[in-house]
């Protein structure tokens, strides 16, 4: 079975700071964006594909996110998502950014599939992330 949960490593560069030298805070939503799409890859998920394929696609539909420290210019960072609730629609991921062992971020975020022609919510299709359905 797949794991529920995946991580990245990523390396702060200038462009990801502000003005004070810390990681500019809707960065962190990049880094979180980045882990998700890559964990999908390893499931060998291609959301061009699906996209093209079988017009669906996920947006974001909310996000928490507890900025608990900053981090800096080169920073490595590893950035967390963990499969926590799959039905109907959505996706709850709940996500961390953690230097070593300092965790900087706490995140849930919410995802729904949608029809890409309607852009309306659209059950997400059996054959994805079967492994994890719980009586559907």
């Amino acid at each position: 079975m797949p794991v529920r949960s995946f991580s990245i490593e990523c390396r702060i560069y200038w462009e990801d700071t502000d003005a004070g030298g810390v990681v500019y805070y809707a960065n962190y939503l990049k880094f979180m964006e980045r882990c998700r799409s890559d964990w999908l890859r390893a499931l060998n998920i291609d959301q061009q594909r699906l996209r093209a394929e079988r017009q669906l696609q996920f947006v974001v539909v909310n996000v928490s996110v507890d900025f608990l420290r900053p981090a800096v210019l080169n920073d490595e960072i590893r950035v967390t998502a963990e499969l926590e609730r799959l039905s109907g629609a959505t996706i709850l991921f709940e996500q961390t950014i953690a230097r070593g062992d300092v965790q900087l971020i706490d995140a849930s975020v919410r995802v729904a599939c949608l029809d890409s022609g309607t852009l309306k919510p659209r059950p997400i299709p059996k054959d994805l992330f079967v492994e994890w359905r719980n009586g559907e």
